[in-house]
């Protein structure tokens, strides 16, 4: 029986080169040296940098076709699948929060990305029009994968993180501007951060409030103003995700499942989703 996805951690990505780092930089092609089960999450962050091949990529409920050269971002807790052709080929970036944050007074800045705990919870690849771009950062992970062969170069695989960011950053489309809007966005992401870590705790909006030192009303009008949503909706849509997971990708019965998300009983968890899905439980499950 299958009970839940796999979650990995860097440590199981890792290779005799990345062996107890807080970050890999490796080719990413069909001779990988490590093969997972897919769909699975992870803890840690990753960049995935495509240069050649076609495919899909699921994240969570979306599904986004593969068009080289792209970008795809994830953050931990994500669930993830790929679909990939034989001829696939780039460049992978995986790393720890801890290891980006090390030398940086903002410890905010990875929220401050609009790649991570994407406020809408969407993550479309990142595009190129530019070809010098492409080849710019083809060379940033070349020289990431080279000081990994090399085993050194701690501060200079954080120089070439940064950098590979900051150019994505720069390239990405939607990205808040105006102080007030940049606050707004990051006390959102901080939010959806927040429900990624404590979801199946099932907790209510004035606990959540307290994590973030602010009140419920305020924490709700800063997520209606910037999402056009109450914060209650993002606790559900949180875990109508985590419901149709466990439903499509293991064999928990529904029972198992209001028992993991700390819901009173099976009973509620069913009223819960055919009031916000359209169907029972069981019908998804039968239905995909």
């Amino acid at each position: 029986m299958k009970e839940d996805l796999p979650i990995y951690t860097l440590n199981q990505f890792e290779s005799q080169l990345s062996k107890n780092k807080p970050y890999q930089v490796e080719i990413f092609d069909a001779n990988r040296h490590f093969e997972v089960e897919y769909p699975h999450k992870h803890d840690f962050f990753e960049v995935l940098f495509l240069t050649n091949g076609s495919g899909c990529h699921i994240i969570d409920s979306n599904r986004y076709d593969i068009n080289p050269p792209c970008v795809f971002f994830l953050s931990p807790g994500q669930a993830h699948k790929l679909e990939l052709s034989k001829d696939i080929s780039g460049y992978l970036f995986l790393f720890t929060d801890e290891f980006y944050l090390f030398h940086k007074s903002n410890k905010n800045q990875l929220l401050e990305l609009p790649f991570f705990f994407n406020i809408n919870q969407e993550n479309p690849p990142l595009q190129f029009a530019n070809a010098e771009d492409v080849n710019f950062l083809i060379q940033l992970f070349k020289r990431g994968c080279k000081l990994m062969a090399e085993n050194q170069g701690f501060l200079q695989i954080e120089a070439i993180l940064d950098t590979v960011l900051n150019t994505c950053w720069s390239l990405y489309p939607n990205s808040p501007t105006g102080n007030e809007q940049q606050k707004g966005h990051l006390l959102v992401k901080r939010f959806r951060q927040l429900i990624e870590e404590n979801y199946q705790e099932n907790l209510n909006i004035q606990q959540y409030a307290e994590l973030l030192n602010i009140s419920p009303n305020h924490l709700t009008h800063i997520v209606k103003k910037v999402l056009g949503k109450t914060s209650l909706d993002l606790i559900k849509e949180r875990n109508i995700i985590e419901i149709k997971r466990l439903l499509i990708h293991t064999d928990l019965s529904v029972t198992q499942i209001a028992d993991r998300l700390n819901f009173n009983d099976q009973s509620y968890l069913t009223k819960f989703f055919k009031k916000n899905v359209g169907i029972t439980p069981a019908a998804f499950r039968n239905n995909r």
